[in-house]
């Protein structure tokens, strides 16, 4: 917990916090605590908003706010919004806005109907009348008031005739004058019925947001944003002035309602709730999870987004805390680990879509400003993932400096007996279950030991032990017990095993019916009882194994027949080349080793790794060249060295129990029993009809430091040590195999002197 602590109180950049260690240890639970812890003396983190960006609305601008300001701000906005489009169409229908947009009106009918009079004087000046028709403007000559018919202007003298025609040429060009500068007066009028509504909107508007303007006097963002909103208001006055309207789609009346979004406050982030830091964990790291998204909306076939429709991410969420991952499903999302890495790295949190990185598709998207970033990542992962990334990831390294790693057990004493019966204790409360007597507790600790596979040791997988506590609260509950007992414990145990062992039963089951040939009784010269462990997910059981040895005149060579076949993995094959040269060590210093042997796992049909059948193996081989029978009532477990010396496998238990198995479904007699060597007797953690079998004298457990001893369990025979002159004992079995090696080195040298004899005769 000293390297959590530090990674997490650590602020400088880079030392992000990686928690090593299987699932199920409970680290989640532990690291959150101490954060939480950590997290609650902190300050809390800003709020964060997108907002318009009026000058180019596909860039939102960000928008820092004091914790708990953010959704104020929004409120204060909205109610801007809903007042102003009550507000605004009343001040456009009162008598002091119609009053002066009369005025205007006026003032520009005024000024062309005064330009339009001095023209009619001067035409009626000349005997000439203004004619509005329907095409538009039109002179003509006139008597009186009266317009002259086209016969009696051809009976008008030329001279009159010419005069009237320049008259009315003179008069057109200065109508068409008039005229032109119709445009211009209707510009200037709407000029100004637009000042005119700009300046109404601004009053209204100004003075909302200067009671805004107050509020938010201490933040210079936020006084720039109500700037730019005043005056994209005034400029779009017109929206606030329009009604409703209604469109027909494939037949369908749609209301379209003036929504004002774009003054609208995105609340990103918010932080008014949360005391202290926040820590969050994020059980789908998707990369659009991580860094955020731009959600589309469609719209009469067509997707369509706003700065409205960014969506927040966990780092946004986190910015400012801690945010807890599981390295697994980060490195199993596309581009998420990138992502993250990215954001790390810039100290900012931009959000793009991985369709526009790549291309995949050409909707318009938004740019959004990025985010300053300041969090603490803390990946939760197998070491595995850990020694990977810091191998193959460069960048891995520069970003995740401090490593947390979780033992998987600690030291079992009275110290942590203690402990672990405080741990059951607080586990029962928390979920509700039964207490449990003392024999209960005692039961659930020895099955933590055996979790771990050592009797001096404890499991630290709180998953495993949790999950007993629960069932054997139902069990005692199905029988009517107030308080948890050994008998509940064991039966929960005994229910797991259960439903997993169908497996295991039919093997046991061809071992009893002879099909898988193993016997317990007996003796056999050159084979003996091994035991293989078989794990299928979370179970674990032994298979007892025939392993035979044959050997004959060769050139020292030790043949691994799975080996040959592609069946023996690369532990099992280097254990074999340990044997060859543990026999020339001790039996051929001095002369060659005439000797060809072979050794296999008979009716094995899979793949056979590891070491832990080397000792048995050796015995087998030891047996065959001793020409002396071994017990067929005793299995051999452990792995050799090239000294000869026994040293620890895993999986002891499971392996003497798979042996004391087959020879309980058989009958016990008392002569069967398992070697094992004498490093495992640590490990030792029994279930209870094995340990009362060998109290009872029925089953045997035999902790041996080497070979000979071994052998000497086996045979019967002592294995002898050689003298100064590297003699054994006689009748010892290393004197016999000795001597078989010497034999079989006489028939080398035998063999090699014929071809030599039969040249020389001829």
């Amino acid at each position: 917990m000293d390297a959590v602590r530090f990674g997490s109180g650590i602020r400088h950049e880079g030392y992000n916090l990686f928690v090593l260690g299987p699932s199920g240890m409970g680290k989640l639970s532990l690291v959150r605590q101490l954060l939480e812890e950590k997290a609650i003396q902190e300050s809390k983190p800003a709020d964060w908003c997108y907002i318009n960006n009026f000058s180019q609305p596909h860039k939102p601008h960000v928008l820092k706010l004091p914790h708990g300001r953010g959704e104020e701000l929004r409120l204060y906005m909205d109610k801007l919004i809903n007042y102003l489009r009550g507000a605004v169409p009343a001040l456009f229908e009162s008598d002091e806005y119609r009053t002066k947009a009369k005025a205007i009106q006026r003032e520009f009918s005024e000024q062309q109907e005064h330009a339009l009079m001095e023209l009619r004087a001067d035409a009626e000046k000349q005997k000439i009348v203004l004619l509005q028709t329907p095409d538009g403007f039109a002179f003509s000559p006139a008597r009186g008031d009266e317009v002259i018919s086209p016969d009696e202007y051809d009976k008008l003298p030329q001279e009159e005739r010419e005069r009237i025609e320049a008259a009315i040429a003179e008069l057109q060009e200065r109508l068409e004058k008039i005229l032109s500068h119709l445009p211009q007066w209707r510009r200037e009028r709407s000029e100004r019925m637009r000042q005119l509504s700009r300046g109404i909107m601004l009053s209204t508007v100004e003075h909302m947001l200067n009671e805004l303007r107050a509020v938010y006097s201490d933040l210079p963002d936020v006084l720039k944003y109500f700037d730019a909103v005043q005056q994209d208001m005034v400029e779009h006055v017109d929206d606030f002035r329009k009604q409703e309207e209604s469109v027909s789609v494939s037949g369908m009346t749609v209301t379209l309602h003036q929504t004002f979004h774009n003054y609208q406050i995105n609340v990103l982030v918010s932080n008014n709730k949360e005391s202290g830091a926040p820590i969050l964990s994020e059980d789908n790291p998707a990369y659009s999870n991580l860094v955020g998204r731009v959600e589309h909306i469609a719209q009469f076939g067509a997707l369509v987004t706003d700065f409205t429709l960014i969506k927040p991410g966990a780092l946004h969420r986190a910015n400012g805390g801690y945010l807890l991952l599981d390295v697994r499903k980060v490195l199993m999302q596309p581009l998420a680990w990138e992502g993250l890495k990215r954001a790390l790295q810039s100290r900012e949190i931009h959000i793009e879509s991985l369709g526009q990185m790549y291309g995949l598709i050409s909707t318009v998207s938004l740019e959004p400003e990025p985010i300053p970033l300041d969090i603490k990542i803390v990946l939760f992962g197998d070491r595995l993932f850990y020694y990977l990334l810091q191998e193959y990831d460069p960048e891995f390294s520069e970003l995740f400096k401090v490593a947390a790693d979780f033992e998987e057990h600690i030291e079992r004493n009275a110290d942590t007996h203690l402990l672990y019966a405080r741990l059951i204790a607080t586990l029962a409360r928390k979920e509700g279950l039964l207490p449990y007597d003392r024999y209960a507790v005692a039961r659930v600790i020895e099955y933590s030991a055996r979790l771990v596979g050592d009797g001096e040791r404890l499991s630290m997988h709180m998953r495993s032990v949790a999950d007993l506590l629960r069932e054997a609260d139902y069990w005692a509950r199905e029988a009517g017990h107030v308080v948890v007992t050994v008998s509940d414990i064991q039966q929960a145990i005994d229910a797991q095993i259960r439903r997993q062992d169908r497996v295991r039963d039919r093997l046991y089951e061809a071992i009893l019916r002879d099909t898988l040939m193993i016997d317990t009784q007996g003796k056999v010269s050159g084979q003996v009882n091994g035991l293989a462990v078989i794990e299928l997910g979370n179970f674990v059981f032994s298979q007892p194994t025939r392993i035979t040895a044959s050997s004959r005149l060769g050139k020292g060579e030790l043949i691994n027949i799975e080996r040959e076949v592609k069946l023996s993995g690369a532990i099992h094959s280097k254990g074999i080349l340990i044997l060859s040269a543990f026999l020339a060590a001790r039996y051929a210093r001095n002369q060659p080793l005439a000797l060809s042997a072979s050794l296999v796992f008979e009716q094995s049909y899979g793949i056979v790794d590891g070491d832990s059948a080397s000792l048995a193996e050796l015995c087998a081989l030891l047996s065959n060249l001793a020409d002396v029978p071994i017990k067929q009532s005793l299995a051999v477990t452990g792995s050799v060295n090239q000294l000869g010396q026994a040293q620890a496998i895993g999986a002891v238990n499971e392996k003497i129990e798979g042996f004391f198995d087959i020879c309980a479904a058989r009958g016990l007699t008392g002569d069967q029993g398992v070697i094992i060597p004498a490093a495992n007797i640590k490990h030792l953690m029994l279930r209870q009809n094995v340990i009362a079998a060998a109290e009872a004298g029925q089953f045997h457990i035999y902790a041996v430091d080497n070979v000979d001893q071994a052998i000497n369990l086996l045979t019967g025979l002592p294995a002898g040590e050689a003298d100064v002159n590297g003699e054994y004992p006689e009748g010892s079995l290393n004197q016999r195999v000795a001597v078989r090696l010497n034999e079989l080195v006489r028939i080398s040298k035998s063999f090699a002197q014929k071809p030599e004899k039969n040249s020389k005769e001829a």
